[in-house]
């Protein structure tokens, strides 16, 4: 009975591992579909609409084949539309029968004055009423969420998410390529492949078992078997050793068919390793899924508010922005070059690397400024914002150097066809609290210049702070803002004191020194935080007035940069102005807490003579 039970094991586990590879196999089915798109005109641009990719679920992976080099991209439906609408482009979307049409978008706004950023509406609408199309290149767009570019064939994978879209193009002059098809996984689990290879593997190894133990029992049952003698005369003695000696006679010892059926029943044991082989070559869709409990979203502490427009980029987006930034500020910095400068900054940060590209072409060993910094974003607080311009407020700092203090910058998009500007930088006070932002996802609104909702409308804190840095504590905005968290204003006290006593012991006969502070010409930026109040980065400008006081005599200046600038000698004087960059924390109405300074930077703007 005992093989009859080994026999069915052995059939029952053949069946179950050969069930289970055919459903992984020959029962499994295609993995993947995919769908052709439909022809296009000669456009430059291909849009497919996100509707379309993500018609079937999975990644979806783009394929398109031309000659040259292919380029795609995905971003936010509304971007890719607003960058296309100064040139023609092939829109291709999907139906409510299910059904792919291609239609042909002609221009809708005028074209920039320059190919990537000039003076374009952002979409607004234009005065021709057929604009000729623009072309400009797609390649290093900051508006892409990511990119591709390959040389004939492009294949791209993409998980797009809801409201997005993707862009085919070759280099935006040439004709998008034709040939664009899209595929999909397809939903191929064999979820009992798994159990019925691992249930043949132990059911094979229960045969062997069973067929050992029969093997065992017949042996056990029967007693030992030796082979008959031939019939002897009954009346001659017979000597049974010299018989089997004669003979050749060996006996099988119990031990020795014990050692032989040992190594017969063994030899089944490949086949259970054979079937443990495929049950390890089994992957996770290969076995049911439970339903695990439902965990709670990252979305579900944090409330948008109704209405609120999508954040003007993600925070991956926002580094590979500032690496760009930083990539082309050092190659104008190697270079002076103020030009290729303006490409990536602008406001005070341009001014600033401008006045430093004047000094060091008069003085070849002044320090350059430096680098921009890049990672890591501990903070990114994007606006916001479907139109343009568009702002980002980010804060680099590394939490294993405690000695370089955070850096929190501003960059600005003017329009679809332009690259984020670095607008504003400074450093971060020691002790400052950033208060509590939104998440990246999330965004933050713009708070208007004029805002009432805030303890200080953004447009008046330049002012109120410079008057509050010529006059000190007489100041009328003396009692707005918190002198303890305020490090710059101690240090520029300070250092007015030290020039001061400096000039007195050398020039005070014959001339006069004042410090005066004045609103910059940067507009401010303010972005709202959580608790009702918004982050403000202003510009104020420090001047450095030296004048003769007898006639006929000269200011000269002391320090190579001032020279440099301003000439060897001014007989009306010389001014020298400073450049701040702040960053302030204003809280909101109502709040009993005070303005606060987070971030400043200072730096030379420039000299010059001064009026009478």
């Amino acid at each position: 009975m005992r093989f009859v039970w080994a026999v069915a094991a052995f059939v029952l586990a053949a069946l179950m591992i050969g069930a289970g590879i055919a459903e992984r196999t020959v029962f499994q089915g295609p993995t993947s579909t995919s769908a052709t798109m439909p022809a296009t005109s000669k456009a430059p641009f291909v849009l497919i609409d996100g509707a379309v990719l993500n018609s079937r679920e999975g990644t979806q992976t783009v394929r398109a084949q031309g000659s040259g080099k292919l380029f795609a991209s995905y971003a936010r439906t509304s971007d890719l539309k607003a960058w296309l609408a100064d040139t023609s482009y092939d829109e291709i979307t999907m139906g409510k029968n299910g059904k792919l049409s291609s239609t042909a978008v002609a221009a809708t706004v005028t074209p920039p004055t320059d190919s990537q950023g000039g003076g374009g509406d952002g979409g607004d609408g234009g005065d021709a009423a057929a604009p000729a199309p623009a072309t400009h290149s797609p390649v290093g767009s900051d508006l892409w969420l990511d990119e591709f570019q390959q040389d004939g064939v492009l294949i791209a994978p993409m998980k797009l998410p809801a409201g997005t879209s993707v862009l085919i193009a070759t280099d935006g002059t040439k004709p998008a390529p034709s040939a664009i098809s899209i595929t999909w996984p397809l939903q191929t689990a064999t979820p009992w492949s798994g159990p019925l290879i691992l249930g043949g593997a132990i059911l094979m190894a229960v045969g062997v078992l069973l067929y050992f133990l029969a093997i065992r029992h017949i042996r056990r049952s029967r007693g030992p078997r030796r082979k008959a003698l031939p019939p002897l005369p009954v009346t001659e003695p017979i000597d049974l050793s010299e018989i089997q000696a004669d003979k050749g006679v060996i006996s099988a010892t119990p031990q020795a068919r014990r050692s032989l059926t040992s190594r017969r029943a063994f030899a089944a044991i490949p086949i259970v390793a054979v079937s443990a082989l495929a049950f390890t070559g089994c992957s996770a869709d290969a076995w049911p899924q439970f339903a695990a409990s439902a965990s709670p979203s990252p979305s579900a502490s944090v409330i948008v508010p109704a209405g609120q427009q999508a954040p003007a980029v993600t925070e991956g987006q926002a580094g590979r922005i500032l690496n760009r930034i930083a990539k082309t500020v050092a190659e104008a910095d190697a270079k002076n070059d103020d030009t290729l400068a303006g490409t990536r900054l602008d406001g005070a940060m341009l001014a600033e690397r401008v006045t430093n590209y004047t000094v060091r072409g008069k003085v070849p060993d002044y320090k350059a400024l430096a680098a921009i910094p890049t990672s890591p974003l501990t903070v990114t607080l994007p606006q916001a914002q479907d139109g343009w311009p568009r702002t980002v407020m980010t804060v680099v700092s590394d939490p294993t150097d405690k000695k370089v203090a955070p850096t929190m910058m501003v960059m600005t998009q003017q329009d679809p066809w332009s690259e984020y500007k670095l607008t504003y930088s400074a450093g971060m006070e020691a002790q400052a609290e950033l208060p509590a932002v939104a998440a990246a996802w999330v965004g933050a609104p713009q708070v208007q210049p004029d805002s009432k909702f805030l303890v200080m409308a953004p447009q008046d804190v330049p002012t109120a702070y410079a008057d509050l840095l010529t006059n000190g504590d007489k100041s009328a905005f003396a009692k707005e803002f918190d002198s303890e968290a305020d490090k710059l204003r101690v240090a520029i006290e300070k250092s007015h004191k030290e020039q001061l006593d400096a000039f007195n012991q050398t020039g005070a006969q014959t001339g006069s020194m004042s410090f005066s502070s004045t609103a910059g010409d940067q507009p401010p930026v303010a972005l709202a935080t959580l608790a009702s109040g918004a982050i403000v980065a202003v510009n104020v400008f420090e001047t450095v007035t030296v004048k003769p006081t007898q006639d006929g005599a000269q200011i000269k200046p002391t320090t190579p940069a001032v020279k440099a600038l301003a000439g060897d000698a001014s007989s009306t004087g010389i001014a020298t102005t400073y450049s701040d960059q702040l960053f302030f924390y204003v809280p909101g109405q109502g709040s009993t807490d005070k303005i606060r300074l987070l971030a400043y930077n200072s730096g030379l703007h420039d000299a010059q003579a001064a009026s009478k």
